[in-house]
């Protein structure tokens, strides 16, 4: 049985994988379509905004659904539904003499799919542990597999775009393919049918999780949303002034771009492990995590050199590989499994948010200064570890009032 779980954890662990590369591979590629389609760069930012912008508005959906009809069956047809999604924008772009639209569906598309796909997988975790510990270790993983989509995408996407530039639009339907077949064939889910609650009782039952849970719910979807804006926001700032400023382009910025992913990533699978159930390290990881960030993205300011930019964004991936786990733990253990799949929803759709705002707003910060940019985003960070120590109050080795 022990088996079997880990086989279902480690296909699971390919869905968030799979949507972070159907995003973030496209970000190093993103100027090579603006020459390719004599567009705007506010037309090609687009096509990750558009993305962004509708798994906000459907992961609500999918993860209410996700609690009503199961999870497989809202994760599988999402994941073919995102396949789709990129055949229509590598065909578009292969065929089309006029292409643009088209891609944009096909985006549009996609980011339906992710928001049935990868946010439900959260709550699948949880359903498949019965032990906390082994819940905040399964998400350890899985926010690990996330931020190693972050690692390869920048890589991968380069050098597939050197091949031919509309390449990784096709690369998407093959990794939703395997996607789909390791669910079909690993994952078991419980088979029992669940009667539908009715929407009102539905609405009523979230709006009472929220007068009671209130206060830390909130801490943890604001810090989520502002790593994730943050960590986009930094990638945006650091893919643009290796063009700029260094004339780094190609594979061998994509791999520049995987050094500060690569500390998150092995921050997230380390401190996954390290939290097991105790929700008082969930909360001292998460305020250390973003100590560093504030304090990394703060020694920025003061020196614009390549090496202490790279040095700096190292550590604040350290920070955020330490806070998203915390926080993933803490959403997910402290929601009955009934109501599970909206909440972690919920919080998913405001992590896309600080997705789909990073990029355009650290835009507008970048035409102001170095020193400016860096100083926000230290503030930024700062108030959010304030954030966290005035909200999540856990008693250590007493268990908390919300689970």
């Amino acid at each position: 049985m022990k088996d079997k779980k880990t086989w279902a954890l480690m296909s699971l662990a390919s869905i968030p994988l799979v949507m972070t590369l159907g995003n973030s591979m496209l970000i190093p590629v993103l100027p090579i379509i603006e020459r390719e389609l004599d567009i705007s760069s506010l037309q090609v930012s687009l096509l990750i905004t558009v993305y962004s912008v509708v798994a906000i508005i459907f992961i609500p959906i999918a993860g209410y659904l996700s609690d009503i009809i199961g999870r497989k069956k809202v994760i599988i047809p999402s994941l073919i539904l995102a396949a789709i999604g990129g055949v229509i924008s590598g065909f578009a772009a292969w065929k089309s003499s006029s292409p643009y639209t088209m891609i944009l569906v096909g985006r549009l598309l996609q980011g339906i799919g992710a928001a049935g796909a990868a946010p439900i997988v959260m709550p699948l975790v949880g359903d498949l542990f019965q032990q906390e510990k082994e819940v905040s270790r399964g998400l350890g993983i899985i926010e690990t597999s996330n931020t190693f989509g972050k690692v390869l995408s920048p890589i991968l996407g380069a050098y597939l775009a050197t091949i031919v530039w509309y390449l990784p639009f096709w690369a998407i339907p093959l990794f939703c393919l395997f996607s789909i077949l390791l669910m079909l064939f690993l994952v078991k889910t419980e088979k029992e049918t669940k009667e539908p609650v009715p929407f009102q009782t539905f609405i009523q039952t979230i709006k009472t999780i929220f007068k009671r849970e209130g206060r830390w719910l909130f801490a943890v979807f604001v810090v989520g949303c502002i790593c994730m804006f943050l960590l986009f926001g930094i990638l945006f700032y650091l893919s643009t002034m290796l063009e700029e400023r260094y004339q780094i382009e190609g594979v061998k910025k994509g791999i520049v771009l995987a050094i500060p992913l690569a500390a998150l990533c092995i921050a997230s699978l380390a401190t996954g492990r390290w939290i097991e159930e105790d929700k008082a390290k969930m909360k001292w990881m998460s305020v250390l995590g973003l100590a560093l960030l504030t304090a990394s993205t703060a020694w920025i300011i003061f020196s614009e050199s390549i090496y202490v930019l790279l040095a700096g964004l190292f550590i604040s991936g350290i920070g955020i590989g330490m806070t998203l786990p915390s926080l993933d733990a803490l959403v997910t253990e402290g929601i009955h499994k009934e109501q599970r799949g909206t909440i972690t929803s919920l919080y998913n759709s405001m992590r896309f948010v600080g997705v789909a705002f990073g990029p355009p707003l650290f835009a507008l910060l970048m035409k102001t200064s170095h020193s400016i940019t860096f100083m926000v985003n230290a503030i930024t960070a700062f108030l959010t570890m304030l954030l966290i120590l005035w909200a999540i109050r856990p008693e250590e080795g007493v268990k908390p009032t919300w689970s």
